[in-house]
């Protein structure tokens, strides 16, 4: 369902060959094995469970799969498991020479580009066969002696999996707070608190601790935690060191909101968030004044988001509410910005440009904006009459804010990336109004930008809306249909699938396939109508973009249906579902990783993780307008029996964003009602979470894996690439 960060986890798959002895689709087809070809798939019992909804009656015969304490549960899914590696049994070799060349392409001994925080330089670096970082620090100066904060390989010892859930430091350099998770269960984080001088941990360890934040005086942390439905939804206060238990300062008891915290970057103040998907509202509290109140800014109203950003002279807010979807930017003197009258517009509201993010410093705004799906900074006076953009070459790429923590920097940092350009980093002088790059990422294996074309397609949607693709393939690519491809999405939450540097990818790429993007409605790429365009009752138009954008690289040459695989992740696993029954015919192969399936049940049940909250997303099924469109598309409820394309699904028995049991119940329905021979193969983590495997060799194993599946039922010839 909603998005995790780093993980979701990015585009998967593309391969095969252009060389002449690629096979075209009807060879391709020849030499395909049926699912009939291997030993019988694993089958579900059948429990039928009846619900009744608005006059309806529902039977659900897999709905026993949701309980993972049932050992007939886990024997069902370890069962698809074996299967899964049986069928894959022969592909064995491809999956370890990909592997092989995605590790190829990982410097191994490596480093990110120190970032000076109150007068420290952090980074962290990573070593030779070892699986997670290692985060250090130097001070004052670069040549300073390291020291070591933590160890990911240490803190990883002996656990099946291993997440580090950020770190802070104290204002007074001495304690270090980070969070640790070993199931990927969401709550299942634990706050240490460790003493910098000593290299160890106090006795102080607070479970299920979400967002948190250093007061001034470098004792009292802040932090919420989850309820059992994984809202952050409590507000605590805690003296480290003191023994005495946390104190409960705010609970958000309106099921659409949540609990978020930060810290301004001048150091002054605590900002509390509640927000839903369509409403905000914040609470400050100054940064020194760790036993004072929080205070309300502005009281939260329907349809209306802001979000506050400190300058040491007043306060800026980006503002969305009726006469600015797109965002404007609002300032308000340091005393009295309480008072939301007293905000006054700082940069107007343009329907072309959509603002994403804006970040204050002494002597200039940055602003983050969208215009016509394409990314720019712009660089603001404080008086907002002069600015300066930064320009890029690619015609599409992707843009992400690298961190600036120093207020008084004269520099912007950022980082940059298109589908044939590893991650850069940038330093962009505001004075001279020219960039410095940091750092490139570095390919080990070797790798030429100039050998890949990157393009920019439109499809036509049925509606008559434009959908833009960005693709990359190889320079001299014939567009005959016999070229292989993955098409990737994910279309929600106004999350935007931004064209960035996959390297992984490249082992498809590099084998003849064509990888593109399609930017649908349900993301932000066209703005935050295109958000809107893709949710609630207008959330099929997601899935008939798709469509049009796989029915574009066909119509174009670019591909044919025998030689089309697409992907999609999580909310994106829900495209691949819908876009699956509607349209089967249309792809050879379906790769879904932790679908978002089982829609209409999800939502109907406000105990399970995330639901309430979810329904300014998908809408609430408790009414019948709601739960009608819901039940049209929800991939589970829309099985049929009928030819489906080859399906890899995946899932992680200790994810928490999409429950195990979509995929498992999607699988087992499947099996039931299809009528093909083609492969549909389960394959669930039994130690991970929502983005797999948390250790960065491991986690290529488990992509070598649906790469050789798409590779495999596409009928590409292996082939090793050259080095």
């Amino acid at each position: 369902m909603k998005p995790i960060s780093f993980l979701l986890l990015a585009l998967i798959l593309l391969i095969s060959s252009c060389n002449k002895d690629k096979p075209s689709g009807a060879e391709a087809s020849a030499v395909i094995r049926m699912q009939s070809d291997f030993p019988t798939p694993p089958s579900a019992k059948k429990i039928p469970q009846t619900f009744s909804e608005h006059g309806y009656t529902r039977v659900d015969n897999y709905f026993w799969l949701r309980d993972k304490t049932n050992p007939e549960v886990i024997q069902y899914l370890e069962s698809e498991n074996s299967y899964s590696d049986t069928a894959m049994a022969h592909t064995q070799s491809l999956q370890e020479q990909l592997a092989k060349e995605m590790k190829g392409r990982i410097k191994e001994d490596d480093s990110s580009v120190p970032v000076l925080s109150n007068g420290y330089y952090y980074y962290a670096k990573t070593e030779k066969d070892k699986q997670y970082p290692v985060w250090c620090r130097k001070k004052g100066s670069l040549d300073a002696a390291e020291e070591v904060l933590l160890d990911g390989n240490a803190l990883s010892q002996g656990k099946p999996a291993f997440l580090m859930g950020g770190y802070k430091v104290s204002p007074d350099n001495h304690l270090l707070a980070y969070r640790t998770n070993y199931t990927g269960s969401y709550v299942e984080f634990t706050l240490h608190i460790r003493d910098l001088r000593t290299g160890k941990d106090l006795e102080d360890q607070i479970e299920r601790a979400g967002s948190f934040v250093w007061a001034n005086d470098s004792r009292t942390i802040f932090y919420t935690t989850p309820n059992e439905a994984l809202r952050p939804y409590r507000l605590y206060r805690y003296e480290t060191g003191s023994r005495r238990p946390a104190e409960l300062l705010l609970e958000e008891k309106d099921d659409l909101f949540e609990l978020s915290l930060s810290k301004s970057r001048t150091g002054e103040f605590i900002f509390l968030g509640s927000g839903s998907f369509t409403s905000s509202e914040y609470r400050y509290l100054p940064a020194g004044q760790p036993k004072g109140s929080f205070k309300l800014i502005a009281a939260r109203k329907p349809n209306v988001r802001y979000y506050p950003e400190a300058h040491k002279d007043r306060l800026f807010f980006l503002v969305k509410d009726a006469g600015a979807p797109n965002f404007k930017v609002m300032q308000a003197p340091v005393k009295g910005f309480e008072n939301s009258s007293s905000w006054k517009t700082f940069v107007a509201h343009d329907p072309k440009v959509k603002i994403e993010g804006i970040d204050a410093f002494e002597k200039f705004l940055a602003l983050t904006v969208r215009t016509n799906g394409l990314q720019e900074i712009r660089i603001l006076d404080l008086d907002g009459k002069s600015a300066k953009k930064v320009s890029f070459p690619e015609p599409v790429f992707a843009l992400f804010q690298g961190e600036n923590p120093e207020y008084a920097s004269p520099n912007f940092r950022y980082l940059y990336t298109s589908l044939n350009r590893p991650m850069s980093t940038f330093d962009f002088d505001v004075a001279t109004g020219k960039s410095a790059l940091l750092k490139q990422e570095e390919i080990p294996s070797g790798f030429n930008p100039d050998d890949y074309e990157v393009k920019r397609l439109w499809a036509t949607a049925p509606d008559g809306v434009k959908v833009p693709m960005a693709l990359v393939h190889k320079k001299g690519l014939q567009l005959n249909g016999a070229n292989p491809a993955l098409l990737y999405s994910y279309g929600s939450y106004g999350y935007s699938t931004d064209p960035w540097f996959n390297a992984n990818a490249f082992s498809l790429v590099d084998r003849g396939f064509v990888y593109a993007i399609a930017q649908i409605r349900g993301g932000s790429e066209m703005g935050e109508q295109w958000y809107e365009d893709g949710k609630l009752l207008k959330k099929k138009n997601t899935f008939t973009d798709f469509i049009a954008c796989a029915e574009q690289l066909i119509q174009d040459k670019y591909t044919s249906k025998d030689l089309l695989a697409i992907n999609g992740g999580s909310a994106g696993g829900l495209l691949m579902g819908a876009v699956a029954n509607m349209r089967p015919d249309l792809f050879k192969v379906v790769v879904a990783e932790v679908p978002f399936v089982d829609v209409l049940n999800t939502m109907l049940d406000p105990n399970l993780p995330l639901t309430t909250q979810e329904w300014e997303q998908w809408g609430n099924p408790n009414d019948k307008t709601y739960y009608d469109y819901m039940r049209s598309y929800s991939p589970y409820d829309n099985v049929e029996k009928k030819s489906y394309p080859n399906m890899l699904l995946t899932g992680g028995l200790n994810d928490s964003q999409v429950l195990f049991h979509e995929p498992a119940k999607f699988a087992a329905k499947l099996r039931e009602l299809k009528t093909d021979n083609n492969l549909l193969l389960l394959k669930i983590n039994m130690d991970s979470w929502h983005g797999g495997a948390t250790g960065r060799f491991d986690y290529l194993k488990e992509e070598a894996f649906r790469y050789a599946f798409i590779m495999d039922r596409l009928g590409i010839k292996e082939k090793k690439l050259k080095n």
